[in-house]
């Protein structure tokens, strides 16, 4: 999962970035700091202690902060193309908006209008670039699929010259299928964090509900919080961070509501595997079969599949273990179609 992180300049979005990380110094690639952080699973910690495994696996997120989008770059492929290329291979997109005084009015609605606006004119300059190559292209052996393309290039381009980002676009799945190669801006999956001033700390959750009402796609998750604080608390031993939390009403840490929401917003749950060599928490998306699941372990257990050994993690911690969800008969095979829970506890059966 990989999720980079966007924002005007001074939104503050590079604090954010070290808040998220905690003690990670900062390493370039492609025109970004990239950073890996484990997701916290108390699932697995609690597995952990069971099995005292050789070693522990936590599914993972890259975050990378990009450079600041300034009005214009994007329409006018004046950003630098790694650091373009990098917010497009992304999963989601965290937009961090200011609300806070340095000298400038805050309006955070604008902010986001200012880049949701900027992503539009990126996709509408790709995909008129695009249907020009496919005019060139008049009397190909593929026109029928150049005919299909087109079209839904140009109703693609229709809305976004309605100013609307085609999240809002009604696609069937087919369609977006289509799109999946073009890594449109205004397509990706959207969360907002609006950093504000410590002594607004207090009422970040009435920020953030009153943006959310103010934004014109309501459905956007927002969360609020101060970037400069969190990234002292990201720093601090564990021992220090309950009374910095408690003097400045930070009810609980940016980074785990982060966390969390990336993975809601991308439909991410995790099954688990277990044993006394790893312990592993392994992220698929919701609705995912146990084939498909499998694959995510190895190619083979997809192509080779037979059946999945299944049992709930509140099941397998309630019984104490294998042997007594056997004995309560909770530990069952499932087969290819089985739509794996988030904690599903996996053993896969392959055949040779």
């Amino acid at each position: 999962m990989h999720v980079s992180i966007v924002g005007a300049p001074s939104s503050g979005k590079t604090m954010l970035f070290r808040a998220l990380s905690g003690s990670y110094e900062g390493g370039v690639a492609n025109g970004a700091s990239l950073v890996t952080i484990d997701v916290p699973d108390e699932r697995l910690d609690l597995l952990t202690k069971m099995f005292n495994p050789r070693k522990t696996v936590y599914s993972r997120i890259e975050l990378a902060d990009t450079v600041a989008i300034r009005e214009g770059e994007l329409k006018n492929e004046t950003l630098d193309a790694k650091s373009l290329q990098q917010i497009r291979n992304s999963d989601a997109l965290l937009v961090v908006l200011r609300h806070f005084d340095n000298g400038q009015p805050v309006n955070p609605v604008k902010e986001y209008k200012d880049i949701e606006s900027e992503f539009i004119l990126a996709d509408m300059g790709q995909i008129e670039a695009r249907l020009e190559r496919i005019q060139k292209q008049n009397g190909n052996k593929a026109q029928s699929l150049l005919d299909q393309e087109q079209k839904l290039l140009q109703q693609c381009l229709t809305h976004l010259e309605n100013a609307e980002p085609l999240s809002t676009l009604s696609l069937t799945d087919e369609e977006k299928k289509r799109l999946r190669g073009f890594l449109f801006l205004s397509l990706k999956p959207i969360m907002i964090v609006i950093n504000c001033d410590e002594q607004n700390v207090p009422e970040a959750d009435t920020i953030a509900a009153n943006l959310k009402t103010a934004l014109p796609a309501e459905h956007l998750p927002v969360l609020a919080g101060c970037a400069r604080l969190e990234a002292e608390l990201a720093s601090m031993p564990p021992h220090e961070q309950a009374e910095f939390m408690s003097e400045y009403s930070i009810k609980e840490s940016i980074r785990g509501r982060v966390i969390q929401l990336a993975r809601d917003t991308l439909g991410l749950i995790s099954f688990l595997t277990v044993g006394d060599d790893e312990c592993r928490a392994w992220p698929i998306r919701r609705g995912m079969s146990a084939q498909d699941a499998a694959g995510t372990i190895h190619t083979d257990f997809y192509q080779k599949f037979i059946r999945a050994e299944t049992v709930s993690y509140d099941d397998f911690v309630r019984l104490g273990g294998f042997a007594g969800c056997k004995k309560a008969g909770v530990w069952r095979l499932e087969g290819k179609t089985y739509v794996v829970q988030d904690g599903d506890i996996l053993s896969i059966r392959a055949g040779a």
